[in-house]
């Protein structure tokens, strides 16, 4: 029997777990002191497995020491943190006691860790890209160059309110974006985002690439194995998002079949499935991934990054998915993690089928209306309603006050909710959101600030076209 390291935190540790349990895999969980709170501690003691505390998530030598303490078989890196760190993945694989690393191979990773050799991949493959710079941009003169140029391409264009986006190449998730509206804010941009990448991501590469003013933000997850095995689990639409770029709101499939777009959805996703699959098997990818996409309100779409990991909105594609005459629902966690064990898919496209609609709201401690500032204290009640077509992913406990670690991002629960249509997603999403019952206090006694104002109001605008 094979024995996996979680090296993760939160509700991913919860759902890697309980994909080991269902598979018969023994597990070892990790957590450190800001976390001893957390529900997958107790979940993972609870359950059978072994739970060691450490000083970091982050820390490749303190990760493969429990690893190689429990006598691990491999290790799953969840998302964030170590999981798209190609080095670790090289070492976890080729060092004196090899393990599996669960996730792709990594070359793999490393060849799409950049936006910009994302780009070049694609670019060679004819697949469209956002215009913009296509390698690394390390002088601020260039830059401002590009810059120019793409400025001068959107006025050519008819934009009134023309803009650029300066991103760190190696970044992902929203992190490291900076929107440029003025030529004369290039320079400063640029220089905050490169040191941005050179601290965060150790690489000091910028892209600079043309703001697309109104778009969706579109998903392709596809599930690959280590036999040249491929399919795609539909689509996900993933516009709704904070300030900074981080999804709020997920929902499969990517498009309203009801509703009247200036073009003909189901031709752009069978493209963009065409191109995904394409790009996969080029780099002869092998595990679950994602294929981001922009999509303008005329149709047009150009690839945007690949995330070579388990995504935290995977299960809302899981949710509406079924194989052959299986139950609908779909484990892509599990499905990982045995794909990674070396087993085949034992079923091919033509078995998938998908059924409904499903909404994904991340429930979070923040602020939206003061720039979705986090916000940290002590949760005293916190219930959700039960029902069949409802699925909570959390790490706060129902039964105790739970304190927010300061150290980490404030989300509270992933909530999805499925229906036949849309608009019966969208009214479940709607009785979800009123009952939800989160009560506390920080240390000043204020009570707590939550986003599910806004996510009640922006379930109205889902699979739309709106103004960014």
């Amino acid at each position: 029997m094979a024995r996996v390291l979680i090296a993760n935190r939160a509700e991913i540790a919860i759902r890697v777990m309980r994909a080991c349990q269902a598979l018969g895999l023994e597990y070892v969980m990790v957590y450190t002191e800001e976390d001893k709170e957390s529900l997958h501690v107790r979940l993972g003691r609870e359950g059978g497995g072994k739970v060691f505390r450490i000083a970091s998530y982050t820390d490749p030598n303190e990760i493969l020491e429990i690893a190689d303490y429990t006598k691990c078989d491999a290790i799953h890196p969840g998302y964030g943190f170590l999981a798209e760190n190609y080095r670790f993945a090289r070492r976890v694989t080729l060092r004196k006691r090899p393990l599996i690393f669960i996730g792709p191979r990594w070359e793999v990773i490393r060849e799409l860790g950049s936006k910009i050799n994302t780009k070049a991949v694609a670019q060679r493959l004819g697949i469209p890209v956002i215009p913009g710079s296509d390698r690394p941009i390390y002088n601020e003169m260039e830059a401002e160059n590009i810059g120019m140029q793409l400025f001068h391409l959107q006025w050519e264009e008819g934009i009134k309110h023309p803009a650029i986006l300066v991103k760190a190449s190696a970044g992902g998730g929203g992190m490291g974006i900076e929107e440029v509206t003025d030529l004369n804010q290039l320079r400063a941009a640029y220089r905050r985002i490169r040191r941005y990448a050179k601290r965060e991501f150790g690489d000091e590469g910028v892209l600079l690439e043309k703001k697309l003013p109104v778009f969706n933000h579109i998903e392709v997850q596809l599930v690959c194995s280590r036999h040249g095995e491929r399919v795609h689990f539909g689509t996900r639409n993933c516009t709704i998002q904070s300030i900074s770029r981080q999804k709020r709101i997920e929902v499969a499939p990517a498009f309203d079949i009801d509703y009247q777009y200036q073009f003909n959805p189901k031709e752009v996703i069978k493209k963009i499935i065409y191109y995904s699959l394409k790009m996969a098997a080029y780099l002869d990818y092998d595990s679950v991934g994602t294929w981001e996409w922009i999509v303008t309100p005329e149709g047009k779409f150009y690839l945007l990054e690949v995330n070579p990991r388990i995504q935290v909105e995977s299960g809302v594609s899981g949710l509406i998915a079924q194989i052959k005459k299986q139950p609908r629902g779909v484990d892509l966690v599990k499905e990982q993690i045995r794909l990674a064990l070396g087993e085949k898919l034992k079923y091919k496209q033509k078995h998938i089928y998908f059924q409904g609609c499903s909404i994904e709201f991340r429930i979070v401690a923040e602020d939206t209306k003061q720039g979705f500032r986090p916000w940290g204290g002590t949760i005293t009640k916190f219930k959700f309603p039960q029902y069949d077509w409802l699925k909570v992913y959390s790490h706060v406990p129902q039964d105790r006050p739970y304190t927010i670690p300061s150290n980490y991002d404030p989300n509270l629960a992933l909530a999805l909710v499925w229906g036949k249509t849309v608009e019966e997603a969208k009214k479940r999403g709607k009785q979800l959101l009123e009952e939800i019952e989160i009560e506390g206090k920080n240390t000043q006694g204020k009570p707590i600030v939550t986003n599910i104002p806004f996510l009640k109001e922006k379930i109205n605008v889902i699979l739309r076209f709106v103004t960014c």
